[in-house]
């Protein structure tokens, strides 16, 4: 697996797992957000209707990127429990990564997608994207099915202005049914199925940075915890887990401790500029070419996260 697609991979998914625990609990807070409406769809017309609206938003972007999907199951279990649903809907989550053009086109793509919903009258979850951060996104719905979907740029390499970006769609909850339980359960057998070498190398690089980072863990939150993800180059894990909310100065601490730690293990370090004032950590690890993200958010957290591939002939158990 490329280095480059490596660690785009990974903070593209830190950065969408920040905005789906942001927005997936549909609480109706934000710009106007109305409660959630109970839905009578189905698996397929929600796979459908979250293909249309990401199509909605790219088919007219120029230069016309492709997408490759990130994630391989699009159906889990519902996430926006808040609303009075029985716990075992459904929910559709499609994200795709915009490939094949320049980098440096990556936040237009992102505007291209905001105007095009805008203009089919989807309406803004909070307001436009602050475009001096560097991933500022976008949050929107549509009505009145209550599709909720996103759209992130980010600068990977800020000397070169290359930089990534993703669009990404979130159906309501829905019944489960009797053909959607099949799939379902397909689905959580292909995320089950992680190779326990490259898991074993991502938790134990998580536990070395919560060493490192001497601040408590907080609760996992959406779009937390182990995934597996297949894309073009190849299988990798990504691991995610946030630290407890922390003051300013404790985190100038931490990340500078976590440094350190990344120093003197011979991890690469970079240093990539964010909205807290205080910049965030990318790291690779030379031997496994795992990547680390450790990134202090808004709300005095720290986020980590864990990118590890998996190595061709290594076997995969449950």
């Amino acid at each position: 697996m490329k280095l480059r697609n490596l660690m785009s991979i990974g903070l593209m998914l830190t950065a969408m797992a920040v905005v789906t625990a942001c927005g997936a609990s549909q609480d109706g807070e934000g710009d106007g957000a109305a409660t959630p409406k109970q839905t009578t769809m189905n698996e397929q017309q929600a796979i459908k209707r979250a293909n249309e609206i990401i199509h909605q938003a790219v088919d007219g972007m120029s230069p016309k990127p492709k997408l490759e999907q990130v994630g391989a199951a699009p159906v889990g279990a519902c996430i926006a429990r808040d609303d009075g649903g029985p716990d075992d809907r459904l929910q559709v989550s499609l994200a795709y990564k915009l490939t094949g053009v320049p980098g440096s086109k990556a936040k237009s793509l992102v505007r291209q997608a905001r105007d095009a919903w805008a203009k089919l009258g989807y309406k803004f979850q909070s307001s436009d994207a602050d475009w001096s951060k560097p991933f500022p996104h976008v949050n929107m719905r549509t009505e009145p099915d209550d599709f909720w979907m996103d759209a992130i740029t980010g600068v990977v390499d800020r000397a070169t202005g290359e930089g990534l970006a993703s669009v990404g769609v979130t159906s309501p909850c829905f019944p489960r049914s009797a053909s959607d339980q099949s799939t379902a359960d397909s689905a959580a057998l292909k995320h089950t199925q992680v190779d326990e070498r490259a898991k074993h190398r991502a938790l134990d690089h998580s536990s070395r940075i919560y060493e490192a980072l001497q601040a408590r863990h907080a609760p996992a939150q959406t779009g937390e915890g182990i995934s597996v993800y297949q894309d073009s180059e190849g299988r990798y894990v990504h691991h995610a887990w946030s630290t407890q909310p922390l003051a300013e100065e404790e985190t100038v601490q931490a990340m500078a401790r976590a440094q350190t730690y990344f120093e003197s293990a011979g991890w690469t370090v970079r240093h990539v500029s964010t909205g807290t004032g205080v910049p965030a950590i990318v790291a690779r690890n030379a031997e496994d070419e795992s990547v680390a993200q450790v990134a202090p958010s808004n709300t005095g957290a720290v986020r980590v996260a864990v990118t590890s591939p998996v190595v061709p002939g290594e076997t995969a158990t449950a």
